[in-house]
């Protein structure tokens, strides 16, 4: 993604508990400053402990959001997913993966970290019967769809699916809008959610 102007990120972060005091490095690419969270920007990172306590602080606005947490709680992550917003775990990403997932925000990406993902897919196993009712969630899928949704649950967009794939992004779209009809679900944000059996946590 190429932008002639870099990223202005906001941050909402107990005092001197940020972790990347360096962040953005210099030669950032795309992520140009770090500001606080009245000063206009194009995404916001909401830093905290309790992920419940930034779900109230979600913009009302369509700025797009990122939850940083050490939270590893189901329904605390399904929370603020479904909020719209990115969800980190602390200690499971990198800078690079940081600025990766403002980029994404910025285009309508929802970023969750690895540790994310697996507190989703964990919680999907202890509801009774949630792992046999999410294999066959998954069997309605084609092994190609399945791919797709498989990088399409870690934030990236159908043109970087695309790319890994090595499919053209009008293929990957037309991959997604299959996938959605057969998860009967909403968008892609629902999809994720039922492709890592975390819509069921709602629900139970």
């Amino acid at each position: 993604m190429r932008t002639s102007r870099k990223i202005t990120v906001a941050l909402a972060c107990p005092e001197d508990a940020w972790p990347h005091p360096d962040w953005p490095a210099p030669d950032d690419p795309y992520v140009g400053r770090v500001v606080p969270l009245d000063v206009a920007a194009d995404v916001v990172i909401l830093y905290r402990d309790d992920p419940s306590e930034a779900v109230r602080e979600l913009p009302a606005t369509d700025i797009p959001a990122i939850v940083i947490s050490p939270c590893r709680d189901t329904e605390a992550i399904v929370e603020v997913f479904r909020g719209g917003a990115g969800y980190l775990v602390e200690g499971d990403y990198c800078t690079c993966m940081l600025s990766s997932a403002v980029v994404g925000a910025t285009v309508g990406h929802v970023y969750l970290s690895p540790a994310a993902c697996s507190a989703l897919r964990e919680g999907a196993r202890r509801l009774p019967t949630g792992g046999e009712a999410l294999e066959r969630l998954r069997e309605l899928l084609s092994p190609r769809e399945r791919q797709i949704m498989e990088l399409l649950s870690t934030g990236l967009g159908a043109q970087e699916i695309g790319l890994r794939l090595r499919l053209s992004e009008k293929t990957v779209r037309n991959n997604l809008s299959n996938i959605y009809a057969k998860l009967d679900a909403r968008g892609s944000t629902d999809a994720v959610l039922r492709w890592l059996g975390a819509a069921p946590v709602l629900r139970a």
